[in-house]
Parts: structure tokens; sequence; C-alpha cells
């Protein structure tokens, strides 16, 4: 665990970029279980079974514990609670696309969001690429009409808000403590509020087929040992605006998995959807660029 230290920004921003593909592939496999599972069985078994995972990895460093750290997993685990909740609700009416951009929606509302709680205006990039963004978001959305605006896409619109608080709150609580150690808690603790739902709502049930272990066991291991965990380690290192930026990688990753394993049907305008969100994410970059060559230098 020593290269958590010393990550530079660049690496941290392709560890961002990967986590969030990985976590993409979770839209199509929850699909898959949820036709057999409860969606509070599923979000149990696989945070707890990711949790127990890496405990066993990651024993000596868990020896490091304090109780802010601790206190800072439960309100990062019960945020993304939050949002696996609503997206699980979500994915039962809506394709494994819409939900992936709605909730990736993020992308326009964590700079606003941070640019409020800051007291401070947003970047001219930063209002391009949300604007970009949104305009994407809608194209797929409402390309169908307002009659395709379905309950379901409600909850992943929900959704995608918890997930910009999410982002900044870990962007907050990271700075002061351990990362990677947020990221162990955070799926311990997601495991937990599940286990507790599914005890509740009497839907608690391990998986008992092959398939519906194999898509946990996915689940666990790609999107969330890995997913969930180094997240707060990646975004130790990189801007909140930047981070919430990057979501937008996993509507696209989605949309391809969906349409080849599950033989979901996109609309010709979801396409320039799809454009006009990865567009978004390289506007502040052609920003910058176009900036530093206009900018006169001094003699």
């Amino acid at each position: 665990m020593k290269f958590i230290g010393s990550l530079t920004a660049k690496q941290a921003e392709i560890l961002l970029l990967s986590v969030i593909m990985a976590r993409s592939t979770s839209f199509m496999f929850s699909k898959m279980t949820l036709q057999t599972m409860s969606a509070f069985s599923l979000l149990g078994s696989r945070f707890l079974l990711a949790f127990c995972i890496l405990c066993v990895i990651c024993f000596k460093k868990l020896l490091q514990l304090r109780w802010k750290t601790v206190a800072c997993g439960a309100v990062v685990g019960a945020i993304y609670f939050g949002v696996m909740a609503l997206e699980m609700a979500g994915l039962k009416t809506t394709s494994t696309a819409e939900t992936s951009f709605l909730e990736n929606s993020a992308i326009v509302i964590v700079p606003l969001l941070n640019a409020a709680l800051l007291r401070k205006s947003p970047a001219a990039a930063v209002i391009g690429s949300a604007a970009m963004a949104l305009l994407g978001v809608g194209f797929l959305t409402l390309g169908s009409g307002v009659q395709g605006f379905t309950i379901g896409k409600v909850f992943c619109l929900m959704a995608a808000a918890m997930y910009s608080i999410g982002i900044i709150t870990t962007d907050r609580l990271t700075r002061r403590e351990d990362p990677l150690l947020i990221g162990i808690l955070q799926v311990g603790f997601m495991g937990f509020y599940a286990f507790l739902a599914a005890l509740f709502t009497s839907s608690w049930r391990l998986p008992d087929t092959p398939r519906e272990w194999s898509a946990i066991l996915v689940l666990a291991l790609v999107c969330t040992v890995f997913g969930f965990t180094m997240q707060p380690v990646a975004q130790s290192k990189v801007a909140v605006e930047k981070a919430g930026l990057f979501c937008a990688i996993s509507p696209s990753s989605a949309t391809v998995l969906g349409a080849i394993f599950l033989h979901e049907q996109m609309h010709p305008q979801s396409y320039v959807g799809v454009a006009l969100v990865l567009g978004s994410i390289f506007l502040p970059k052609l920003w910058q660029i176009h900036h530093q060559h206009t900018v006169p230098k001094l003699a």
C-alpha cells in the first residue's frame, strides 16, 4: 500500500478513470441479478463479501483505525448506500444505459454544488462542460418524448444528486483521514446498511445459484474491492470538479456493455448524447490549451 502516498496527480486521474470504468460494469451485472434477488439482498451480499475480502488483504492497515476514520467511513457509506438503493430501484424499469447516464449527470451537479459551498463562481470551462453534459443527458432521456420520463428515471436522477454529495463529501474527508481506510470502511458500512434494510423488508437471502454467485463475485471483486475502495484514494489527489467530470466515462461504458450483453436498443439521438457527454470531459483541457496559446507572453 506504499504506492498510495507517492501517487502523483496524473496517476490518480488514471486510477480514478479505471475505477469508474470498473464500476460501470455493475449496471449490467446488477440488472441481471435483480431478476431473481431483491435489491437489498444483492447489495448486502455484494458489499459484505467485498468487505471480508478487504479485511483479509488489508489486515495490517486496519490496525491503524481511529474512531474519526470509522465515523468518516460510516458517513460516506450511508451516502453511497443511498446512491446504490436508488440505482437498484431505477434499474428495475430503466435500461443500464439510461440509468448510468442519468446517475452520472452528477457531472453537472458537482461543480455547481461545490462552487456554491465555496461561495465562488465556477470557471467558464466547468460551466461549458456541465452544459454540454446536461445536453447529452437530455438527448438520451427525452429522445422518446416526455412520456418516456418514468418513475425509474426519477430514481436515477435522485441517485445523481446523492452521488454528487458523495463525491464532494469524499473529497473533503479524504483530505483529513486515510483515504484507503475510508474506502474499506465505506464498503463495510454499505453492506451493513443493506443487510439491515433487507431484514427490515423481510427480503434477506444469500445467492443460491451459480449464476447469482458469479454475478455477486464480479460485483464484489471488480466493482467494489477495486471500484468503491480505490475511489477515495484516487479522489484524494484529483480536484473535485475534475472527479465529477470523469463520471462521464461510466455511461458510455455501460451503454456498450448493455448493448452487447443485454441486447438493449438505443435511439439514434442517443449516440449524439454519448458524444456530447464524452466531449464534456475533454472541454476543460481544450479550453486550457487554447487559453495558453492566446494569452500574450511578456517580453
